[in-house]
Order: C-alpha cells, then sequence, then structure tokens
C-alpha cells in the first residue's frame, strides 16, 4: 500500500441516486439503458456512502473534503449537457470520431483507438462478469479535449474546489458490469449523466468503481 494511503476502502458502486438536480421525466435513460447480471435499484439501499442535498462548502470542507466521500445532491443543473449525451445525440455529432479505449484494470495498461460508433455498437454490452479486467476495454478519460468541445462547454462541475487545485474532465462511456479494481489517485468528483451515481472522494482514497448499468459519467478530478 503507498505511504500515506488511507486504510479505508470503498466500492464506489456507480449507484447514486440520479442525476444532481432533477430532469425532465422524458428524458429518460438517452437510449443508453442496458442492465447488468444482478443490477438492482435494491443496490442503492445499501450503500452506505453518506448523501446529502444542498450543503453548503463551509460544511463540504469541515466534514468530507479532506476525510470521507459523500454522495451530492441538488447541487448543479446539467440537464442541457445531459440531453447532448443521449445515444442518439453523442453518436450523430462524434459517431465519426475517433476514441481511445482502456483496459479496466487498474493501471489500465493496453489503449485501443477505433470510432467511437464502432465502440457503441459493438462493444458497448453488459459485461461478463467472470473477464478479467485485461480483457475489457471500455472508454474513459483519454479525451481529445478539442475535438470534443462542443459538448463540454455544456457541462457545469461540481462548484466546491480545494485551495491550490484546478479541475481536469474525464469523460466516460461504459457498459453495465464494466468498472476499474481497487485503486487511489487524487481528489475529485464522479457524476454520472446516464447510469446511477454525484461522489466526491478525498485525496488517497481506496475505491472500486462498477457500473451497474450502461453509464455515461463525467469526472473532475482536482489536482
Amino acid at each position: 500500500m503507498a505511504s500515506g494511503a488511507r486504510l479505508q476502502l470503498l466500492l464506489a458502486l456507480w449507484t447514486l441516486a440520479g442525476p444532481a438536480r432533477p430532469v425532465a421525466a422524458d428524458a429518460g435513460d438517452g437510449g443508453w439503458q442496458r442492465r447488468g447480471p444482478g443490477a438492482a435499484v435494491a443496490e442503492e439501499e445499501r450503500c452506505a456512502v453518506e448523501r446529502r442535498a444542498d450543503l453548503s462548502y463551509s460544511e463540504f470542507v469541515q466534514h468530507y473534503a479532506f476525510s470521507r466521500p459523500v454522495i451530492l445532491q441538488r447541487l448543479t443543473d446539467n440537464s442541457r449537457f445531459r440531453a447532448l449525451c443521449s445515444r442518439e445525440k453523442l453518436l450523430a455529432s462524434f459517431g465519426d470520431s475517433v476514441v481511445r479505449l482502456s483496459t479496466a484494470n487498474t493501471y489500465s495498461y493496453r489503449k485501443v483507438d477505433l470510432p467511437f460508433q464502432e465502440y457503441v455498437e459493438h462493444l458497448l454490452h453488459p459485461q461478463d462478469p467472470t473477464s478479467l479486467g485485461n480483457d475489457t476495454l471500455y472508454f474513459f478519460g483519454d479525451n481529445n479535449f478539442s475535438e470534443w468541445a462542443s459538448l463540454f462547454q455544456h457541462y457545469s462541475p461540481p462548484p466546491f474546489s480545494l485551495l491550490g487545485t484546478t479541475a481536469a474532465y474525464s469523460f466516460g462511456v461504459a457498459g453495465a458490469g464494466s468498472g476499474v479494481p481497487f485503486h487511489w489517485h487524487g481528489p475529485g468528483f464522479s457524476e454520472v449523466v446516464y447510469g446511477r451515481k454525484v461522489l466526491y472522494f478525498p485525496d488517497r482514497w481506496w475505491h472500486a468503481t462498477l457500473n451497474l448499468d450502461t453509464s455515461v459519467f463525467i469526472s473532475t478530478f482536482l489536482s
């Protein structure tokens, strides 16, 4: 275990209670929804991470920023961004764009480049729970921010920051059953656009990720 890493382990299931702000009822699942084996709303009820709505910045710093994770609700309004992230709109806007896929093991050793449409139509399916991380490819990070700027300009990140840090985005689309084993990194936020999850994680907090549904998500890393 790396020096200074906290001993607490957090299994950060992508199971947060919907988007940060309510969206129109007809927004639905954006055409993405495919559930993995055993995925159920009951998973949310078993999540032990505290949920907070309308959290003030002072409360965030005092109780969570440096010590423990928290699920943030009603924090931002990303309705416009969410609408642009539907399956139909992303394929129309970026289907021909080449994206870089990473393996789902801890250090993402293998990288594969292919058109976004090919990834969505041929690789974005529920994962076999017995498959290994180094055999699973998914799109997260390694974003071409110039090519995807027309989308990212509509994203409203969580308003909380930490002194001396700058924000960096990682956008992704992943199939049900995909994720990353236990690992740690600097602090940040993970927000589900379609799927189930806004989670804040402190610096060096051990966690793993599991997408229970086909998910569109964006993380804001503070470094």
